[in-house]
């Protein structure tokens, strides 16, 4: 869908409004280019050149880089699919720091930040969705009754001991020890900070399950902290053996009490964390929750450079050496990491943030849904959910083109929302009901998004200027490769005749030596290379050998000055002796081998005759562009050119 297509109309006003401030400099074949746009560029020209161009100069190069352009559109290549959205993509990328409301980020990190510096203990109880609308209404209702029972004074752990799908808290009662900020979903998160002490929640929806929760007394939070551990597994077991294994821990421990600048050692050698033991123990920053309960209280409690006793969790047990502890981070230091979670669609902030920007952009652009056509859509989806006979109904001629959406004076057609919905099928009625609140949703975002776009083309000089620069230059690339480059590269006779036509301008001021350089396992082979390239045509003969004597010899074509390869010189300028540099291939002769004063044909010389021949394609190319595409240059406004 190109809703910029429907929007365009509406900006009538802005663009007279903007073209009576900004003056056409030029028109080429049609196309008026503004003062601004050629000031933009003549400047950014100059501060990327070592002296100053006159401006002469630089209207010359300008008008064959439009005239350029001119002939990339007509020959089409901006209507291409694949131009088309690299455009679009950097249209919208281009304009996404405009669209940011920073007020709005600011006060979601400012909301977080303040949850940061606090920990809250948190138990849950937890059941997973399901892909049945019915089995997850189901699921509400239950723990809805759970709730109701826990209301009414029944033990909340002992009831997430029995009902919580949660298998890592069911077992502590649903107990999730105190939680930091930005561990767990947004909703749930501010659901548990916002509780009271013993207060139970009502049910509450996270991206994968739905929850009851139940919070006690905030702490400070605690920061993060480095550490390095000792792990002696025993979680199976004898109990002889599971003694065995507290005894070796406490022979380790009495050897890092004693002389704790063993820890790193101790660890490499007896650690059954074998990730961490090759690093002597060192385990990654971590905050409060991030470990099991039992090691999280022992790391944080315990002071900076101190060695714990033996202590036992559900793994086996433990030895810590506290290395480094840091305070919550200040809000400057945690926002570019705390916005770009925000800004991660996975995260729920993410819809607050379009949402918010939705409501901006349509009070900017006056926009509004048609309200009764979208409760229309709405109770069809709620009975029916979206189905193959929505699209039918929806698309009827007598309805598709009625106003789903109007922004400013521009009317969008039911139509248009429609095709944004790709066909996509939720026969579910309450799953369908949701499916269609978000294409709504994204529908009227797009729209609204694609009108602040053309808004800022209109009104924004740098928006403006950097999206013309790199449309423009895409669109000089794709018509200099079709008209230049790829037609001197691949233009096998036009190169050839170039370089016969030029053939005094291509000399080399020493000699250099041709042929084909083989190294060979011996003579043997050597001598029957030569004599198979002899039998050979010589376009195909040293891709042939390269084939039939693979692991035998290197066959390849030099064309080199003396000084280059000893070999070459060796053997061609009669310098030095002729030893390969690989033991295995230590015989070198040189087929067809000869000195010469001068280029024998373009392969010689590809390189400068290919560049040679695309400037006189170049120039062909311009001036025929001069021949066919009118332009016109309004000197009166280039005499104010700054």
């Amino acid at each position: 869908m190109k809703t910029t297509l429907l929007l365009g109309a509406g900006l009538g006003i802005c663009a007279l409004a903007w073209a009576a401030k900004d003056p056409v400099i030029m028109t080429v074949n049609g196309v008026d280019v503004p003062k601004s746009e050629f000031e933009y560029l003549y400047h950014k020209n100059s501060q990327q050149q070592l002296a100053p161009q006159p401006l002469e100069d630089y209207v010359e190069m300008f008008v064959n880089y439009r005239l350029k352009v001119a002939d990339a559109m007509a020959a089409g290549i901006d209507t291409t699919a694949a131009f088309r959205q690299e455009m679009d993509q950097y249209r919208h990328d281009l304009a996404a720091p405009y669209m940011t409301d920073s007020v709005y980020l600011d006060k979601l990190v400012a909301e977080a930040y303040a949850r940061s510096l606090e920990e809250v203990p948190t138990s849950h109880i937890m059941l997973f969705k399901a892909p049945s609308a019915d089995s997850n209404a189901a699921s509400v209702a239950r723990l809805d009754s759970i709730r109701n029972v826990v209301i009414a004074g029944g033990d909340f752990a002992e009831l997430a001991r029995q009902y919580s799908q949660d298998r890592g808290s069911s077992s502590r009662g649903g107990s999730l020890g105190y939680i930091p900020a930005g561990r767990y979903p947004y909703t749930f998160e501010v659901t548990a900070y916002e509780l009271k002490p013993g207060e139970v929640s009502q049910v509450i929806e996270s991206p994968v399950a739905y929850h009851i929760i139940r919070t006690g007394e905030h702490r400070p939070a605690r920061g993060t902290v480095r550490a390095a551990h000792i792990l002696i597994l025993d979680q199976n077991g004898t109990p002889e053996e599971s003694a065995a294994r507290k005894a070796r821990i406490d022979s380790i421990y009495s050897v890092v009490k004693a002389t704790p600048s063993k820890f790193e050692e101790m660890a490499m050698r007896y650690s059954d964390d074998k990730g961490s033991a090759r690093q002597g123990g060192l385990l990654q920053w971590f905050g409060s929750g991030v470990m099991v309960q039992e090691f999280d209280s022992v790391a944080f409690a315990l002071p900076v450079g101190q060695i714990s006793e033996p202590f036992r969790t559900q793994f086996g047990w433990h030895i810590i050496n506290k290395i480094d502890r840091k305070d919550p981070p200040a809000i400057d230091e945690m926002r570019p990491a705390e916005i770009a979670r925000i800004m991660n669609p996975q995260d729920e902030r993410y819809a607050l943030v379009k949402n918010n920007q939705t409501a901006r952009l349509a009070k900017k652009h006056n926009a509004r849904l048609n309200d009764p056509l979208v409760a229309r859509l709405k109770a069809y989806a709620a009975e029916s959910g979206v189905d193959s006979v929505f699209y039918v109904t929806f698309s009827e001629p007598a309805i598709a083109g009625t106003e789903i959406m109007k922004v400013g004076k521009t009317e969008v057609p039911l139509s248009a929302l429609i095709a944004s919905m790709h066909g996509g099928i939720q026969p579910n009625p309450v799953v369908g009901e949701k499916y269609l609140d978000n294409a709504i949703s994204n529908f009227e975002n797009a729209t609204l998004v694609a009108a602040e776009e053309e808004w800022l083309e209109a009104n924004e000089p740098d928006y403006r200027n950097l999206l013309h620069e790199y449309t423009n230059g895409s669109l000089l690339y794709e018509a200099s490769v079709r008209n230049v480059w790829d037609k001197a590269s691949k233009d096998t006779n036009g190169l050839e005749e170039y370089f016969k036509r030029n053939r005094a301008n291509y000399k080399w001021d020493v000699p250099h030596a041709k042929g084909i350089l083989v190294q060979a396992k011996n003579d043997s082979v050597a001598a029957d290379i030569a004599a198979r390239y002899a039998a050979l045509p010589k376009d195909e003969a040293v891709a042939t050998l390269k084939k039939e004597y693979k692991g035998e010899a290197t066959i390849d074509r030099v064309l080199m000055q003396r000084g280059q390869n000893p070999m070459v010189d060796a053997l061609m300028f009669g310098t030095g002796d002729a030893v390969s540099p690989n033991a295995n291939f230590a015989t070198c002769i040189m087929i067809d081998g000869r000195v010469i004063d001068e280029p024998e044909e373009v392969s010689d010389v590809r390189g400068l005759v290919t560049g040679d021949y695309q400037e006189e394609l170049e120039q062909a190319w311009v001036s025929s562009l001069r021949s066919r595409y009118p332009v016109e240059i309004n000197q009166k406004v280039l005499k104010k050119v700054k």
